[in-house]
């Protein structure tokens, strides 16, 4: 019987694949895909020869990261019963590249923690050359060599980077996310847990393209992000922009992204260099993660692309070709897992990078100009709702609104921005009280158009305000903003009508319904 084994080489320094160990002991591998870096080459070997081996060049980047971190001992990394017996007496530890030689087979693989909840107790974890762990069960295994020990040392406090001295200098603010992710190896979850270093250390290429300065904001999952934290974010940009640094890199969770991109966009006022906000759609511990590509694009667009305002960078493809920017205002997560799921809507991306290149789709707001000096206005108001409209929803939604105080809302109205006729005497109620309530629609392209059918022409009359072709999420975070920031309520109004940053147009043009990594 003959099987496979699979070695990755690498052709060019420039691009490589990296890998980092993070605190809980988990590898995070990111490849940087491009040309510079070769697929995997598959070979036929006679039986007993199916080994997964470590190459030299994989094997350096294990120790490396291991040199960095301070690894978990076996009984505190989920081995329990006959397997954490065996393999004490083994000698091994997780970290250590060991050889398991089964009845038919053997595998060779980094000794990896394990999850100690919902799973079977008899499996022995490790970590492939391929980047894949696979788990095998104590019965199959004959014996248990260590082939490699790497040696263990505690992980630096800061990452040591040597860039040139003419590259831009480029900090990175981690909040948490997919992008700054590990593995929970007791429950088995993804939790956060890599520092802003952890995010250098994973790219080594990053010095190629820029001086790096990173430090963690905060680190918490999108879902969990309130909208005090897109003040404290602003803040601690503003506070990046005056040390003259040439761009800003927010490390993000996808989630909310596009929320926090546009609360950034209104909350920036006068950007002299651009702010990239970044995140990836699968942990850094899975072969297919985008983490590391997306990561150096938003360092690229940070550092170099000519355009000051927020931004987001994110693949533009399912493959590893292209990363797209596009405007803070203008982008939506539209697929649950797809490395391309963040799209323009009813607006063009700003930027195509493909390798180191970087291409200007639109002309963006505004020019780096590091001379204007940016203000920050960081306060939200958190009293807004995003409302959606659907068949029977009740008239004491509104109600219950108003009995709670809230000072704006969002309705994401179907198709041209419609609310049932039920709903009419709340809203007005809401609107006569001094609550603002403007109309979005629910359909992710086109726009809002009031005047079309007579419902529409009531709900104007009565003072709800049409937002165009603005996003639901998008409008949401402005009429925040606005509420916190500006006391006349007839001037929230009026601005609500008027773009500020890019967010609405003034006509809608049918090449903005692109299909997915339609930037081309």
């Amino acid at each position: 019987m003959s099987c496979q084994r699979v070695e990755a080489f690498i052709t060019s320094s420039t691009i490589t694949s990296t890998a980092v160990l993070t605190t809980a002991g988990m590898f995070a591998i990111g490849a940087m895909p491009t040309a510079c870096v070769s697929k995997p080459t598959q070979r036929q070997y006679p039986a007993r020869s199916n080994l997964h081996h470590f190459t030299d060049d994989a094997h350096r980047h294990y120790v490396s990261c291991f040199n960095r971190c301070a690894l978990m001992s076996l009984k505190e990394s989920g081995y329990r019963g006959l397997v954490l017996a065996r393999l004490t007496s083994t000698g091994v530890k997780v970290g250590d590249i060991v050889r398991l030689t089964c009845h038919d087979t053997e595998y060779e693989g980094v000794l990896m923690p394990r999850s100690q909840v919902g799973s079977n107790p008899s499996h022995i974890v490790i970590k492939l050359a391929n980047g894949y762990n696979i788990g095998v069960n104590l019965s199959r295994v004959k014996s248990i060599k260590r082939v490699k020990r790497v040696r263990r040392a505690p992980r630096p406090g800061r990452a040591a980077a040597h860039p040139a001295p003419s590259l831009p200098t480029v900090s990175i603010l981690s909040t948490g996310g997919t992008i700054a992710s590990r593995v929970d190896y007791f429950t088995g979850a993804v939790s956060p847990a890599l520092t802003a270093e952890d995010l250098y250390l994973a790219v080594p290429e990053l010095e190629t393209f820029a001086s790096i300065n990173a430090r963690v904001l905060m680190s918490r999952l999108s879902e969990n992000i309130h909208p005090s934290d897109w003040g404290r974010i602003a803040r601690a940009v503003a506070t990046e922009v005056r040390k003259g640094v040439d761009g800003i890199v927010v490390a993000h969770g996808t989630d909310t992204l596009g929320f926090t991109a546009a609360a950034l966009s209104f909350a920036l006022e006068g950007l002299p260099v651009p702010v990239v906000l970044v995140g990836s759609q699968r942990s850094s511990d899975r072969p297919s993660s985008d983490a590391a590509m997306n990561l150096v694009a938003s360092v690229l667009v940070a550092g170099h692309a000519d355009a000051a305002e927020v931004m987001v960078v994110m693949h533009g493809t399912t493959d590893d070709r292209t990363a797209i920017a596009h405007r803070g205002t203008r982008v939506r997560k539209l697929h649950t897992s797809r490395r391309d799921a963040f799209q323009s809507v009813n607006a063009h991306p700003l930027y195509r990078v493909r390798g180191t290149e970087i291409f200007e789709i639109a002309s963006p707001l505004r020019r780096r100009d590091t001379t204007r000096k940016v203000r920050v206005r960081p306060r939200f108001e958190d009293r807004v709702v995003l409302l959606r409209m659907y068949p029977g929803i009740p008239q004491m939604m509104i109600d219950t609104l108003l009995q709670n105080g809230v000072r704006g809302i969002v309705l994401e109205g179907t198709g041209l921005g419609h609310a049932p006729v039920h709903l009419h005497a709340s809203l007005k109620e809401a609107i006569d009280s001094g609550v603002i309530v403007a109309m979005t629609s629910q359909c992710i392209h086109g726009r809002v158009n009031m005047n079309v059918y007579r419902p529409g022409v009531e709900l104007q009359e009565m003072g709800v305000i049409p937002c165009g072709d603005m996003l639901p999420e998008t409008a949401l975070t402005k009429l925040m903003w606005l509420l916190a920031n500006v006391k006349q309520p007839d001037k929230v109004c009026a601005l609500m009508r008027r773009p500020l940053v890019g967010e609405m147009s003034d006509r809608s043009e049918y090449t903005f319904y692109t299909s997915p990594g339609g930037a081309d």
